[in-house]
């Protein structure tokens, strides 16, 4: 006897309610609390966008990395627990992070 039948069994006349809330759905990368902060920069005359904050493996920062460059169609790097990408991109990298489940924040103009 599971514990469905047990309720029933304790409170004949309780029709249960379905559960209405969406489940979250599954990312692909390990979430954080903290919010993964979105940055703008020139070096050598050349803007980038840098990601810091992400506290994951550094599996998932490649990931993530690769997942990124692949989006925007542009080149990059990671290392010091940063990943930089070629080119002002903040806002679709911002909708893309939001859309898998992160928290972001914007810094720099």
């Amino acid at each position: 006897m599971d514990l469905q039948d047990q309720l029933k069994n304790l409170f004949p006349d309780h029709i249960p309610e379905k559960d209405e809330s969406k489940p979250k759905p599954k990312s692909r990368f390990w979430l954080q609390e903290e919010p993964v902060l979105c940055k703008y920069e020139k070096r050598k005359g050349k803007p980038v966008t840098i990601l810091e904050g992400y506290n994951g493996s550094d599996k998932d920062l490649k990931i993530l990395a690769k997942e990124l460059k692949t989006l925007l169609g542009v080149g990059g790097s990671f290392k010091d627990d940063k990943i930089i990408i070629q080119g002002d991109y903040r806002d679709k990298i911002m909708e893309f992070l939001q859309e898998n489940g992160f928290k972001t924040k914007r810094v720099g103009g």
